[in-house]
């Protein structure tokens, strides 16, 4: 099942904004168990950077991953990675949640 975001970011909404949001939402989220597994097993080359949409991390792993360090990095970053998909997960709920208000002020506006 589906973590749902903070019922905050829908209070205001009528059942068809909040249709909308959840569908994008669904659309936009990450998963926690995928992050963890991505930066176990791939963190060496960056790829829970790119999979948060962090490239620029991404990048910096790919060019120091014959070094090592960034396999280390990786798996301690793995105990990190539930935390920062949810802080992705909440700036994304936001995100949605601000454009759907700004869509409803410009429709009732014209």
């Amino acid at each position: 099942m589906t973590p749902l975001p903070h019922p905050g970011f829908t209070a205001n909404m009528n059942s068809q904004q909040q249709a909308w949001f959840y569908a994008e939402y669904e659309r936009a989220r990450k998963d926690e168990v995928a992050g963890v597994l991505f930066a176990f097993f791939l963190g060496s080359f960056g790829v829970h950077h790119f999979y948060l949409r962090r490239n620029g991390l991404g990048v910096l792993y790919l060019l120091f991953f014959w070094t090592g360090i960034t396999a280390i990095l990786g798996l301690i970053e793995c105990f990190f990675m539930p935390g920062r998909v949810r802080e992705y997960n909440a700036a994304q709920a936001a995100s949605i949640a601000g454009h759907i208000a700004s869509a409803a002020i410009s429709h009732c506006a014209s």
